[in-house]
């Protein structure tokens, strides 16, 4: 084993084979933890950012802080009802994309999909941006503020590998420090409320003079700022088929559960909040003076820092668990670059968590690790998505008509008409501050969906094997003496698969073709072509359990070489050209990536046949 696959396999754990992805499944203690740390660290800022907005109209309003968090509790609970539902009706997982596109036509499922993805990589640079605060409000480690960009880079690095190295391992990684944060509010609130009781709070009020009015407008804006605490609740009823069975009945029950969680420790924070005068500091979170205010800078201080800053890190786990399955299923249906759509060796969409990564770290270069700029862009894609998905669930329930389907339509329709409203709201107030982003940024990004999906069709139609009559040609008798060898390359079987092979007929009198088949190949359709079209050409199908697909065919090369060592063997690949360069991007570079491996084996002629579209 050379010295990359050592590193590799160091980092990442061995390949799994394709049989295991089914043990790789979450029971509800670990889905918490990998689904839902989203939604319940967003209690480590959404109070705060309530508060940024209600200090504006000076001390006398900030406690008001509790009806906007009474609220946004209320919403809470309608989401979580309304998603059940969708649960129920979409058992594989029923992501705002499948339900949009499913219900209500392509392009609002597209619409749906490019605002959870922007929202997906938002959630990834203000959790970490927001621990990153958390860390450097403990006086100790203030210093280290000035290194915000890069402590936030290295923590999306570390927070990547975990995601490369697979689900199950992810997911026991992060369910202590997910409990841990879960134990520290509450055992905040538990003591707050002690001290409470016992009359061991300082009442005084500090006096803060306003800069703006109160006004309706102040207080949609603290409620849209707030709402920021209920991004990632639909992640449980996308990443359905990661809980173990029964999986519908998993989901919801922890869905249950992580709305009672969050919505406990949501009102307690913001009540303390509210109770202790907690006034937004830019030296030091909304948590950390909670803290401070009812532990004092000691051991239980710490704990609760510390908690907070790993659930802030880990919640983009979140956007780690449905990023990737849903660039998945666009790859799927021709919206996203094939490569999407790969399983990594760890049974993970490997592919997808590096391009999660590399976007969230370009946005926190450009943002300076700033949660104050980042917020702005925060909760439009989460809503979006949201509406769209329980609009296309009212419709859903009034084409099935199955038992019970009224409640069910009312609870959707509910919290669609709901979330618009919010979504108007946050437009409204957040426009100008930055939402105009997403906004514009939503259309673009539905744009190159189409554009990839126009290629796509394009390609499909130009391979296409419509048209070519069935072929006659006899079974090619084994000559006494072989002087010509080769081995043909198939991908799929299409022009130019059929192109590489008349070519190999007019240099080789031993041909012998060879697919490999990484669990998606339907071999009775592919046989069946092939006797139609190639008759007189043995089509050699071999296994590939761990999903490699040039390591079989170079040890295939290898062995037959081996057969024939006293005569040149020629490897014919079949390659098409698009029109243009950009669109190479679009396809996996298996040629490339074959030809450079049978180098290092040594296989001395390897010819490309270009089909050029």
């Amino acid at each position: 084993m050379s010295f990359y696959p050592q590193i590799k396999q160091f980092l990442l754990g061995r390949t799994l084979p394709t049989s295991a992805r089914h043990h790789e499944r979450l029971n509800n203690a670990v889905a918490l933890t990998v689904l839902a740390a989203d939604a319940l660290s967003s209690v480590a800022y959404a109070t705060e950012e309530i508060l940024k907005v209600l200090v504006l109209a000076g001390s006398a309003v900030i406690g008001g802080s509790i009806w906007v968090a009474v609220a946004i509790t209320l919403l809470l609970l309608i989401i979580t009802l309304s998603y059940q539902q969708t649960i129920r009706a979409y058992p594989n997982g029923g992501g705002a994309y499948i339900v949009a596109h499913d219900n209500l036509g392509l392009y609002p499922g597209l619409i749906a999909a490019a605002a959870l993805m922007i929202d997906y990589v938002l959630t990834v640079t203000v959790s970490i941006a927001s621990g990153v605060d958390n860390l450097t409000s403990i006086p100790l480690l203030q210093p280290l503020r000035h290194f915000s960009v890069e402590l936030c880079l290295l923590f999306i690095s570390l927070i990547m590998l975990a995601n490369l190295r697979g689900v199950r391992e992810s997911g026991r990684i992060f369910m202590i420090p997910t409990y841990a944060f879960i134990v520290s509010v509450f055992l905040m609130i538990g003591v707050g409320f002690f001290k409470q009781v016992t009359g061991h709070i300082d009442t005084s009020l500090p006096v803060i003079q306003p800069t703006e009015p109160l006004s309706v407008f102040l207080i949609l804006r603290a409620f849209s700022q707030g709402c920021t605490a209920l991004t990632g609740v639909e992640a449980i009823s996308n990443g359905v088929p990661a809980f173990k069975p029964p999986e519908s009945k998993n989901a919801r029950l922890t869905m249950v559960y992580m709305g009672l969680i969050l919505g406990i420790m949501f009102l307690g924070v913001t009540y303390f909040a509210k109770i202790y005068h907690i006034v937004p500091n830019p030296k030091e979170t909304v948590i950390s003076q909670l803290a401070h205010n009812i532990f004092g800078y000691g051991l239980f201080y710490n704990f609760v820092q510390v908690a907070t800053l790993l659930i802030l890190l880990l919640a983009a786990n979140t956007s780690y668990a449905d990023f990737p399955r849903l660039s998945s299923l666009l790859a799927r249906d021709g919206f996203a670059p094939r490569q999407l759509a790969l399983l990594g060796e760890r049974l993970v969409y490997s592919n997808g968590i590096i391009l999660l990564s590399l976007f969230s770290a370009a946005l926190i270069i450009v943002f300076k690790g700033s949660v104050d700029k980042l917020i702005s862009l925060f909760a439009v894609g989460v809503f979006m998505s949201f509406a769209l998905s329980q609009a296309g669930m009212v419709r859903h329930w009034f084409r099935e008509r199955s038992p019970g389907w009224h409640s069910r339509a009312f609870m959707n329709g509910l919290g669609s008409m709901i979330t618009v409203i919010v979504l108007l709201v946050i437009l409204q107030t957040k426009f100008l501050a930055g939402a105009w982003v997403v906004v514009v940024a939503i259309p673009v990004i539905v744009s190159l969906f189409l554009a990839i999906h126009r290629h796509y069709r394009y390609v499909v139609e130009r391979l296409s094997l419509q048209g070519i009559p069935p072929r006659d040609y006899l079974p090619r008798p084994n000559p006494a003496v072989v002087t010509r060898p080769a081995v043909v390359i198939v991908g799929y079987l299409h022009r130019g698969t059929v192109e590489a092979l008349d070519y190999a007929r007019t240099i080789a009198d031993e041909i012998v073709a060879v697919h490999v088949d990484i669990g998606n190949t339907d071999r009775e359709k592919l046989q069946k072509q092939w006797r139609q079209l190639e008759p007189d050409i043995p089509l050699k199908i071999i296994d590939s359990p761990y999903r490699a697909l040039i390591e079989p065919i170079v040890n295939f090369v290898s062995q037959f070489e081996e057969h024939h060592q006293d005569v040149f063997t020629t490897v014919i690949i079949p390659a098409f050209v698009p029109r243009n360069w950009w669109a190479s991007f679009l396809h996996n570079q298996t040629a490339l990536f074959l030809k450079t491996a049978l180098r290092a084996q040594k296989s001395r002629v390897v010819t490309t046949v270009r089909y050029y579209l």
